[in-house]
Parts: structure tokens; sequence; C-alpha cells
């Protein structure tokens, strides 16, 4: 079977609102009220730029890019784990504005339909783009997953280091936490359930 005899859909993933603009000449303003609130000097020139790049920072991390979704139909009836594991993120955390950051493992079993593999570092990547819980983070990057796929399972297992908790407050470095969403076939099966997480721990 060749790529030509596929019947390729896409699902365009974006925000379920329109993505608000950014005003970055108030937001920089804002960084700089900020920034002066803790009698930092802007008029020193290694910090008179801070504000400007500080609000462009900020809208690259608060900005998701949508994208599509390109599944393909499962014409081989392929019925084992698909996984993609290691996927690298960063994003917000919506408590403190301070960053947590990780990996992400994502499985599927199909059913009718099969999904482009980096279509699944693209969905982690989208969800993160935004203020964040890591136990919200988990659900939607397989909500996103199970709507367009229609798959017999989802998993996903994200494991992220918070920098409000290592850095601040209990400073923790190093410790990780771990959250995870099981769906379909992956509740059902004690097998399924196991390969998963061996390839994510793997």
């Amino acid at each position: 079977m060749t790529i030509s005899s596929l019947t390729k859909k896409t699902v365009r993933v974006a925000e379920t609102q329109d993505a608000p603009s950014v005003d970055l000449d108030v937001a920089e303003a804002s960084y700089a009220s900020f920034l002066r609130a803790f009698s930092i000097d802007l008029t020193r020139e290694d910090l008179r730029e801070t504000p400007r790049r500080a609000a462009a920072a900020m809208r690259e991390f608060l900005t998701p890019e949508p994208f599509e979704l390109t599944t393909f139909p499962n014409d081989q009836r392929y019925e084992d784990l698909v996984i993609t594991a290691g996927i690298r993120f960063s994003t917000l955390c919506e408590h403190h504005v301070l960053p947590f950051y990780g990996h992400a493992c994502v499985a599927y079993c199909p059913g009718e339909r099969l999904v482009g593999l980096s279509k699944l570092a693209r969905t982690v990547q989208f969800v993160a783009r935004r203020l964040q819980v890591q136990e919200r983070m988990t659900t939607e990057i397989a909500d996103v997953l199970e709507n367009a796929l229609k798959p017999r399972g989802i998993a996903v297992l994200v494991e992220a280091e918070h920098t409000c908790m290592s850095i601040r407050g209990v400073e923790a470095p190093g410790a990780t936490t771990r959250t995870s969403v099981l769906r379909g076939a992956f509740r059902s099966s004690d097998e399924l359930r196991r390969e998963f997480f061996d390839a994510a721990r793997s």
C-alpha cells in the first residue's frame, strides 16, 4: 500500500474561541511598571529593552499555533499500540506564571484511522502554549486526539518539574510530578496498560 492509495483527512486544531489579539505595547508598559515596582532601574542600558523582550517572550508562551491534524484510513486494520515517547514541552503554571517543563508520552490503539506521528508531538506543544496546570494539560492532550481519531483507546503520561516548587517555596529541585489519562482499551486491558507504562519509562 502506498501513500497515494490513502485518503487523507485533516482536522484543524485550534482554540474553541478566537485567540484574543495581543497588544504588545500594553504588555511592554505593564512589564515596565511591574519591574519598577521592585525598584529595578530600567534606565540602565542593559535593562532598557527588558520589558519589550519579556512581553515578546510571554506572547510566545501564550499563543497556541493552530495546525492540521492529518489522519489516514487504517486500511491494514492495525490493532496494536502506537506510541510516541519523550515529547519535550515547556509551559507556564497558571498559579505563579512560572515555567514547568518535562516530557509527554502519548499512545493510542487505532480504530478506523491512523494519525501522522508528528501530530502527536504537535498536539502536546499546542496544548502547552497557554497558562496550564499539569492535570488539565494531560486531559486536554487526550481530548484533542480522541476527538480527531476516535481510537479504541488513548493514553497520555506527562512528567514535569515545576519551578514554582523547585526554585521557590519548598525549594525541591529535581522533584517531578506525573499525571496520566487512560481511556477505552487502556482502562479495560491490564496488558495494554503495562505495555504503555513500560514504554513510557524506558
